[in-house]
């Protein structure tokens, strides 16, 4: 950011450490009330309502929600003409502000401030956004005009707030870009995965040859059951499996409360590139690679397995998250009366295999998808730091 200053806020001062070299001068103390004139949405009649963006319904609907903006539906009807900020004034998103330079319905009691005044709207997001929020309440939270409108921000003049918001929309823009990107790969992996296990896209091996056919096997002939004990107690890593995550410390898993039995030497122990799934909740994805530890130990519950030398990890980590399998999972969990899946009915699991050597071939493949994912992820968390380092210091 070449064209700030460092400023240092004194008592007297009310100025953001972080400035565009082109403005001075203390920002100005006010309170919503005296910015902006508050409303809250209401209802809407059904028939106002569609589902479906139209040429007769094009105006959006939106309420309290924090997903999408808070977008609800469309209508044929607006209430609300642009240049105005709506705050979510009921539910867990209490207070979020989002900026609206359209015409819409709020409903809800979605709170609408529209500026008294000229002011930067995509400013005033950022600075109502910043506001911390003290509500008293012994039902759902609740959010009024009366008691939005006694908050107090800082604001610059509408130049300065033009500038900065410019500059935060730059970097909003590169953090939906990076998404994008992201969403796109992850795309791509699925349509790739797709025609790699289906055989319709197949490698060839060094010379330019094809590999051998595909050999339809049980998957159980490539796995090692296992289910050592943690009998001495050596392994104190009490581990669990997460669906997202993969394999994660208990305390993780839950906040830090102690779950675990006190009497670890029934647990199973973990090692790495052992693989293990809880078998209750193998249906949402459950299973996992040992990767991120050397050893650990799970719950009794956990089945834990390891894979021979003629299958391949990374391919296998592949094949647990294709279409195919979780139908399986799912019919060999609708026989159960508990919904589980157990060490045996996975072994039935059958699959066309190809050679060790085509194996290895798509899962490096795959894992450089996985690399380019993860780097755009890593640019996403840097950016989006970034911003809240920005918006930290560009504002009082």
């Amino acid at each position: 950011m070449s064209t700030t200053t460092t400023h240092i806020k004194t008592d007297k001062q009310l100025v953001p450490a972080l400035r565009f070299k082109e403005f001075e001068g203390d920002w100005n103390t006010k309170k919503l009330g005296e910015i902006y004139k508050i409303n809250a949405g209401g209802d809407i009649d059904v028939n106002h309502v569609s589902q479906i963006k139209t040429e007769e319904y094009q105006y959006p609907i939106y309420a309290n929600a924090k997903k999408e903006k808070g977008f609800y539906a469309y209508s044929d009807i607006y209430k609300v003409e642009p240049n105005t900020v709506t705050i979510a004034g009921r539910g867990a998103h209490l207070g979020i502000a989002h900026a609206r330079d359209h015409r819409f319905y709020p409903i809800v009691r979605l709170l609408v401030l529209k500026p008294l005044n000229q002011e930067d709207i995509h400013f005033s997001e950022c600075a109502i956004n910043r506001i911390h929020l003290f509500i008293e309440s012994t039902g759902v939270p609740q959010l009024t005009a009366p008691q939005i409108s006694g908050y107090k921000i800082s604001l610059p003049s509408l130049p300065e707030q033009q500038k900065i918001a410019s500059f935060l929309s730059a970097v909003d823009e590169k953090i939906q870009q990076l998404t994008k990107k992201k969403e796109l790969l992850e795309q791509y992996k699925k349509g790739v995965m797709q025609q790699l296990f289906s055989g319709q896209l197949r490698f060839k091996d060094k010379n330019g040859n094809p590999y051998p056919d595909w050999e339809e096997k049980r998957l159980g002939e490539y796995l090692i059951h296992k289910s050592a004990k943690n009998k001495d107690l050596q392994v104190p890593l009490v581990l669990s499996v997460s669906n997202k995550k993969g394999f994660i410390s208990q305390n993780e898993q839950f906040d830090g409360h102690k779950v675990a039995s006190k009497d670890l030497s029934n647990y199973k122990i973990v090692n790495r590139d052992d693989i293990a799934y809880n078998p209750s909740r193998i249906n949402v994805g459950s299973i996992a690679r040992l990767i991120n530890f050397e050893k650990g130990i799970v719950s009794p519950m956990y089945v834990v397995f390891s894979l021979k030398d003629d299958l391949d990890k990374i391919y296998f980590e592949n094949l647990y998250n294709i279409h195919l399998f979780k139908h399986l999972i799912k019919v060999g969990c609708s026989g159960s009366v508990r919904d589980s899946l157990n060490f045996d009915d996975l072994c039935d699991f059958e699959f066309k295999f190809p050679s060790i050597e085509e194996q290895q071939k798509i899962a490096t493949y795959l894992s450089s998808i996985d690399t380019k994912i993860e780097n755009v992820k890593i640019q996403i968390t840097q950016t989006q730091t970034f911003k809240k380092g920005l918006l930290q210091q560009m504002f009082v």
